[in-house]
């Protein structure tokens, strides 16, 4: 793929205090941009940040024919070398997403050369501070404007980049959940697998209705039964019982987590048994009940690794040991930071230098 650089003529970088940023309140001054039309994807290019045009009547805002991805580009604490975590996963990722809503799939050679492309130019808003990264949110959704539900015929491909601070506070405790027993997220046979924006959209209103009420995240149960867990908000969640860490199955309704995946590798290299299956509330209940269990943390680019304190369902608390210096999620905190910053050798290959 040819990319073509357009630079801004008015650069913003160097008047953005960096450790202010929040999470996803300023964008870069640069963008990647790509069109689908007559068939196929056309060069690609680097341009200043700004609005585009698009029809009233655009597929991808009528009927949610739109995919997105997240990750970061991490400034080494040691040899200030950028680096891009695991992003052939999210190229997998996004090309699943893309046949899962019928768009035009973008290989994984060109979404990384345009990701390392976008964050080369961008190089000066990545983050020196080890508390901030710079966040990049490749998008792909259907432009053409048309009222028939069918796939578009043109489609518009995004890189847009954010520095952004730590999702959670990890200074204290962690972070309580509120099961939510009447909405659903995802159900078997729909997206659920997919990172598409209804997802997203469906957790809107359960979400802050428990923020109202004091809660930081929802946890997600099947849509059945509401009865088994599956998701923690936007992450993946895991549970120590005993001497083995459970986390929920990939059954088609939730996301297969980069982090999640590298969670379970990391486990497997220290000898900590590990099972993905199905696990109820009543079991986790009944864990609490007979002090089996250790922690529950979640894991997702944005957060990383983060203990999780409390889950109220239906008016009941299943409160959660408070993570000690020891901790399995600290310790994979660590592991998994260490790794993106450089300061840990990666032996696994995991990361992509810029």
């Amino acid at each position: 793929m040819s990319i073509t650089v357009h630079k801004s003529p008015s650069p913003r970088h160097s008047s953005i205090d960096l450790s202010t940023v929040g999470f996803g309140n300023v964008f870069t001054d640069h963008m990647f941009r790509r069109q689908w039309k007559e068939g196929h994807w056309r060069e690609g290019s680097i341009v200043p940040h700004e609005n585009i045009p698009i029809s009233p009547g655009c597929l991808g805002l009528h009927y949610g024919q739109a995919v997105f991805e997240g990750l970061k580009a991490y400034r080494g604490t040691q040899d200030n070398i950028i680096r891009l975590f695991r992003p052939d996963r999210n190229a997998a990722r996004l090309a699943a997403s893309c046949e899962r809503l019928c768009i035009p799939t973008i290989s994984a050679d060109d979404l990384l050369e345009a990701i390392s492309t976008l964050v080369a130019v961008e190089k000066e808003w990545v983050p020196h501070s080890r508390s901030e990264t710079l966040y990049l949110r490749p998008l792909v959704f259907g432009s053409e404007g048309h009222l028939s539900v069918r796939p578009a015929t043109s489609y518009e491909f995004l890189i847009i980049a954010a520095p952004v601070s730590e999702y959670f506070d990890r200074r204290g405790p962690g972070i309580s959940l509120k099961a939510e027993d009447y909405f659903t997220r995802a159900a078997p046979g729909g997206m659920g697998a997919a990172k598409t924006g209804g997802n997203y959209a469906s957790t809107l209103r359960p979400t802050g209705d428990g923020l109202a009420n004091g809660y930081d995240q929802i946890l997600w149960l099947d849509s059945e039964q509401h009865q088994f867990i599956e998701e923690a908000g936007q992450m993946n969640i895991f549970f120590r019982i005993g001497d083995k860490v459970i986390t929920p199955p990939l059954a088609g309704t939730i996301l297969p987590g980069v982090t999640r995946d590298s969670i379970l590798r990391l486990l497997g290299e220290w000898g900590i048994e590990s099972e993905e299956r199905r696990i109820s509330i009543a079991e986790l209940r009944d864990a609490k009940k007979k002090n089996h269990l250790v922690e529950v943390f979640g894991a997702g680019t944005a957060a990383v690794v983060v203990p999780i304190k409390n889950i109220e369902f239906k008016r009941e608390s299943i409160v959660v040991p408070d993570p000690t210096p020891e901790a399995l999620c600290n310790r994979l905190y660590n592991e998994l930071t260490g790794i993106q910053y450089g300061e840990i050798s990666d032996q696994y290959g995991w990361t992509l230098a810029v």
